[in-house]
């Protein structure tokens, strides 16, 4: 006889992390999130023994991958062409959120800015997910490489703020203004 295979540890990963993109990290609850995933309490704990900051850094880790994923194909589809690469990915972003009705967050914003200062592991979970997304953006942004960290954290910095203010006005507005910004290099 096999074992039974069970979705409990998935699960409860992905409603982790619809619900720290909806509600936030500090707002989101254990008990929500078993709920949400249908996982029992046992088997929880089972896979997360440290909850709900493991669940956090493992969902950053996935959320990450799925993110540099993204920006990997579109910085390949628009190759050569930044201020393309731009568009397509706030466009991307826009897609996503009108679908959700404006209410998805970044997670990786959501707990950086949630989490405890004091929670050294989960603040360095999310700053390799900044890190990471940074260098596929410097490589998709085509600058020359003294300026292309700098361009990409601005970059990085202006999709954040956008994603906060296209919530509060449930409007793709803050999006269009980085579409009609010079990303590529001077030429």
């Amino acid at each position: 006889m096999m074992p039974r295979r069970s979705d409990a540890r998935r699960n409860a990963l992905i409603a982790a992390e619809r619900l720290f993109r909806i509600k936030g990290y500090a707002a989101t609850g254990l008990a929500e999130i078993l709920a949400a995933s249908g996982a029992p309490k046992g088997s929880f704990y089972f896979h997360f023994p440290d909850g709900k900051a493991q669940v956090a850094r493992e969902v950053l880790a996935a959320y990450d991958a799925r993110g540099a994923a993204v920006l990997t194909a579109l910085a390949r589809r628009h190759a050569g062409e930044p201020d393309a690469f731009v568009a397509a990915l706030c466009d991307a972003i826009i897609r996503e959120m009108r679908d959700a009705d404006w209410m998805l967050g970044c997670a990786a914003q959501n707990i950086a800015a949630e989490a405890l200062p004091a929670d050294d592991a989960l603040l360095a979970s999310a700053a390799a997910v900044f890190a990471s997304w940074v260098a596929v953006l410097a490589r998709a942004l085509g600058r020359p490489r003294r300026e292309s960290h700098c361009t990409a954290l601005a970059l990085l910095a202006a999709i954040a703020g956008a994603r906060t203010l296209a919530r509060a006005s449930r409007s793709a507005a803050p999006f269009e203004a980085i579409k009609r910004m010079r990303w590529g290099p001077d030429k």
